[in-house]
């Protein structure tokens, strides 16, 4: 009998392997949904000093 135990044990094994990979793609399948639900607001590059021109040259009502 220590075939059956073995064979019992060998399928043990690779349904414990086969449920490991569910959960890793399942993981990698939510990881891809937060980075696409991040990519609607993409990051620019900056390429130079960020200037509000408002803050600059401020519009008063004692000028003119």
């Amino acid at each position: 009998m220590a075939t059956s135990k073995s064979t019992f044990q060998k399928r043990q094994k690779e349904m414990k392997r086969q449920e490991k990979q569910r959960m890793k793609a399942e993981r990698r399948a939510q990881k891809k949904l937060v980075g696409r639900q991040d990519a609607d607001f993409p990051m620019e590059p900056l390429t130079g000093p960020i200037v509000d021109p408002d803050l600059i040259f401020p519009e008063t009502d004692d000028e003119g």
